[in-house]
This record gives C-alpha cells, sequence and structure tokens, in this order.
C-alpha cells in the first residue's frame, strides 16, 4: 500500500487525491490538550448511523454539529451532542480527517485506561465504520494499520493501541467482538511496527 503523506506540523495529513486520499472534514468539536500532555494511546472505534446503516452523510452530520430536528427518528437522540473523533476509516476504506492531531478530540468520553483518566487528553480517536456484529471490512483494518504506523512515525510517543471498549467498559463495547484483532497485528507486524496492541 502506497505511503501516507506527511503529518503537517499544524496536526493534519497532507490531503491527497486517488485511492490514497485523506479528506479533511474540520469539526468545530476539539479543544487543546493539557500542557505538557504526551500522546501515546490510540483508541479504536466503531459506528453507524443510523445503527447498522452503512455509507450516507450521518457521520459527517454527527461530528460537524450538522444533525438537527429533521434528522431521522434513530438519530434524535443525538442532535445537539458535541463529539468528534480524529480519524474515520469506511467501509470503503476512505480516510477522513475531522479533528488534528495536536488536538483533544471529544471521542472517548468518560474514560480510563493504565491508571489515566480522561483517555481524550493523550489519546487519538479513530473510527472504523462498523457495528459490534458484523466483521469489519480487510480493507478498513489495513488502512488503519497503515495510519497507526503513520502516525507512529511522527509521533514517537505513541506506543499503544486499545479498544473504546476497554477504556470505557461497561459504557461501551465498540469496535466489538467482530473486529479482528489478529488481522491487525499482522498488518502491523507487515510494516514493520512495534505498536503494542491491548485488545482487552
Amino acid at each position: 500500500m502506497p505511503t501516507l503523506s506527511r503529518l503537517r506540523p499544524s496536526g493534519w495529513l497532507r490531503e491527497l487525491d486517488g485511492p490514497t486520499a485523506c479528506l479533511w472534514a474540520p469539526s468545530p468539536n476539539h479543544n487543546a490538550r493539557p500542557q505538557g500532555a504526551s500522546v501515546w494511546l490510540a483508541v479504536v472505534h466503531g459506528i453507524s448511523l443510523p445503527p447498522g446503516v452503512f455509507g450516507g452523510t450521518s457521520i459527517d452530520d454527527l461530528f460537524l454539529n450538522r444533525l438537527g430536528p429533521s434528522a431521522p427518528a434513530e438519530l434524535q437522540s443525538l442532535v445537539g451532542l458535541r463529539v468528534s473523533s480524529h480519524f474515520l476509516i469506511t467501509r470503503a476504506a476512505r480516510l477522513i480527517q475531522y479533528v488534528p492531531v495536536t488536538r483533544r478530540a471529544w471521542h472517548a468520553g468518560q474514560s480510563h485506561f493504565e491508571g489515566e483518566e480522561d483517555c481524550n487528553n493523550f489519546s487519538i480517536g479513530i473510527e472504523l465504520e462498523g457495528t459490534d456484529d458484523q466483521p469489519y471490512e480487510r480493507q478498513q483494518i489495513e488502512r488503519l494499520a497503515w495510519l497507526l504506523v503513520e502516525l507512529s512515525q511522527h509521533i514517537p510517543s505513541l506506543s499503544t493501541i486499545t479498544g473504546h471498549s476497554v477504556i470505557a467498559p461497561g459504557r461501551k463495547t465498540d469496535p466489538g467482538p467482530c473486529f479482528d484483532w489478529a488481522l491487525l497485528a499482522r498488518e502491523l507486524a507487515s510494516l514493520g511496527s512495534t505498536l503494542r496492541l491491548r485488545p482487552e
């Protein structure tokens, strides 16, 4: 797979054309990381809006605060919610960036991991379009590995990858039991990565 473009000092991946595109969709939902915070964790999420429905604009609408009273009934509970993630990888492995990695995206919620609270402070959030009860596409996991390796090359402190369910046990279940952690490990190894996986 071609190498991702280099990470800008601003925290945005350089946009590309064609199959290696990283598209920008800037979200207003972010703030500064705590002073001196080190980014060492990547959190894998799963998302589909409405639940179990793939494609469409609803994920963008959520992260860009475009859900309003005319949103489908299944999404009405999300209207007014202010959340974001740094990246989304669609079923077709399209890569979208919403928040620069230098900023604190609002993806983790109430969370803790390895003795630290509020994982938004020190993590990068990566959403994969999917559900807990369906396998993710292989090309999504390939793109995820590619993204993680690129980020780790420019963020030396990035060392660990886990799931949303691990940092918010009992509250979140994604990316779910159908996420293939073994495949992600193999893809990372094939790219020469030493990133540590914590699926549980």
